[in-house]
């Protein structure tokens, strides 16, 4: 088994954050995006979008995509249990991820994309498309603010892939101009305290 990573991706850091919170560790290949590696034949072969993270089984079955990953190994290794445990739970954290994925991990990554000086010539951009993006995320930022309140974690009392979701969001946001703004204290409160755990630097 064989992990294909990108350090400084967000669905990579959410695949990282899940597999060390169960504990397990994997044979790793960084893939070099900054030389277009990941659009090369013998990569492409292997995951046809050029995206990462890949995951090559011993068999030679290849997944993609970082939650697909995820549900494997908590299929494999249930505890602890980060997709939930009862029916109620699952649907809960089914929909906080979804929510969470669609709603501001994507505004956060697009708004990185169509603004940062990193993808010029990379990918086109609509800057103005960016400016949208960036306000769609603060405005989700204030719902999630208001929706979360006290609680530990978005679902129940424990942390969850959603929360995962959500993490990498924010640390993506944190570095590329999409802030928690400072008067949203719950939620700063909650990225802190996630922030805090020890896998927070898988």
């Amino acid at each position: 088994m064989k992990l294909h990573d990108l350090k400084a991706g967000t669905n990579p850091r959410r695949l990282r954050i899940f597999l060390a919170e169960k504990g397990i560790s994997l044979p790793t290949v960084q893939v070099d995006m900054s030389t277009g590696e990941n659009h090369q034949p013998a990569y492409l072969a292997l995951n046809p979008l050029g995206t990462m993270p890949t995951l090559e089984l011993d068999d030679g079955t290849v997944l993609t995509e970082s939650i697909a990953i995820c549900r494997y190994f908590e299929a494999l290794q249930p505890d602890p249990p980060l997709f939930g445990t009862s029916a109620l739970e699952r649907a809960q954290v089914e929909m906080w991820n979804r929510r969470l994925e669609l709603e501001l991990q994507m505004p956060i990554q697009h708004a990185f994309v169509h603004l940062s000086p990193f993808w010029q010539g990379r990918r086109p951009q609509v800057p103005a498309y960016g400016e949208v993006a960036r306000a769609r995320a603060l405005e989700v930022m204030r719902l999630l603010d208001a929706e979360i309140g006290s609680r530990p974690f978005f679902v129940g009392p424990r942390y969850t892939v959603a929360d995962i979701t959500a993490q990498c969001a924010l640390l993506l946001g944190k570095h590329t101009g999409t802030v928690i703004p400072p008067e949203l204290g719950n939620l700063g409160r909650w990225f802190a305290e996630v922030s805090a755990r020890p896998t927070a630097r898988a």
